[in-house]
C-alpha cells in the first residue's frame, strides 16, 4: 500500500509540473472561452473532450505500466525492495529535475500539432490534444518525475494500482485546462498567463521537495537509521543546491538584461 501511496502523490506532482510545458501553456492559450469563441466552438464542450481524451490517454499510459506491475508482481519483488528503489529513484529523480548531473528536463521535445484547431472540429483537437497530453510520454516531458511514476507505478507489483496511478495522472492533465475557463478577453489572458509563468519556478522547485520527500519517507520505512540519515542530509542539501542554483542563473539573467 505504500508504495501505491507513493505513486500517487508522484502522478500528481508530475502532471501538476507538466502543465508548464509549452504544449501545456499552448493549451492553455489555445482552449479558452475567448479562443473558442473566435472558432465558433463552446469552451465547455471542447475542454469536456480535452479531459475526456486526457483520461484516456492516461489510460492508456497506466496500461503499459500495469503489464511492467504484472512483471514486478510475478517476478515476487518484496514490499521492502520496492519501497527501497522508490527511495533510490525519487533521489536520483529529483537530482535530474536540479541539473545535478548536467542534464535535465525538458526531454523529448514535441508539440501538439496546431493546424489541427483550424483543420479538425473541437471534438477531434479537443480529444486528441487532451490524449497526447495525458499519456505523458508523446510530447514534452517537463520532470522527472514522470518516468519516476512509471518506475514506482510498476513497483506496486499490482496491475490495477499501477493503471489507476497511470489513469489518475492523464485526469489531472486533462483538468489543467479549466484553469482557463474565465479567459475571455485578450487582457484576461496576458494577465492569466503572467500568473502563470510566476509559478512556473516555485511549482518546479515543489516537485523536486516531493520527489526528496519521498525518498527520505521511504528510507525512514526500509533503511537502517544511519542510511536514513544520511538520505535525508542529500536530500536538505540538494534542495538548498537546487534553490541557491536557480537563484544564481536568475541573477545571471538580469545582469544580462540590464542595458550596456
Amino acid at each position: 500500500m505504500i508504495v501505491i501511496t507513493f505513486g500517487i502523490v508522484i502522478a500528481l506532482a508530475a502532471a501538476a509540473r507538466s502543465t508548464w510545458s509549452p504544449c501545456g501553456l499552448s493549451m492553455l492559450s489555445q482552449i479558452t472561452p475567448m479562443a473558442e469563441a473566435g472558432r465558433g466552438h463552446k469552451f465547455a464542450s471542447t475542454a469536456r473532450w480535452f479531459v475526456v481524451g486526457a483520461t484516456l490517454g492516461g489510460i492508456t499510459l497506466g496500461c503499459a505500466i500495469a503489464f511492467g506491475a504484472f512483471a514486478i508482481g510475478n517476478a515476487h519483488v518484496s514490499t521492502n525492495d520496492a519501497v527501497a528503489l522508490t527511495a533510490g529513484l525519487a533521489l536520483t529523480g529529483a537530482a535530474v529535475d536540479a541539473h545535478l548531473f548536467g542534464f535535465g528536463p525538458p526531454f523529448l521535445r514535441r508539440q501538439v500539432n496546431q493546424d489541427w484547431l483550424s483543420n479538425y472540429r473541437s471534438w477531434v483537437y479537443g480529444g486528441g490534444f487532451g490524449w497526447q497530453i495525458g499519456v505523458g510520454l508523446t510530447t514534452y516531458v517537463m520532470t522527472a518525475a514522470v518516468p519516476l511514476m512509471i518506475a514506482v507505478g510498476a513497483l506496486t507489483g499490482n496491475p490495477l494500482a499501477a493503471a489507476a496511478i497511470g489513469t489518475l495522472f492523464g485526469l489531472a492533465r486533462g483538468l489543467a485546462v479549466l484553469l482557463g475557463g474565465r479567459v475571455r478577453t485578450p487582457a484576461a489572458l496576458i494577465a492569466f498567463h503572467r500568473r502563470f509563468e510566476a509559478l512556473g519556478e516555485p511549482v518546479r522547485q515543489a516537485v523536486i521537495a516531493i520527489q526528496l520527500a519521498v525518498a527520505v519517507i521511504a528510507a525512514l520505512i526500509v533503511a537502517p537509521l544511519i542510511v536514513s540519515a544520511i538520505v535525508g542530509i542529500v536530500a536538505v542539501a540538494l534542495f538548498v543546491w537546487s534553490g541557491a542554483r536557480d537563484r544564481d542563473a536568475e541573477i545571471a539573467l538580469q545582469l544580462r538584461a540590464v542595458p550596456k
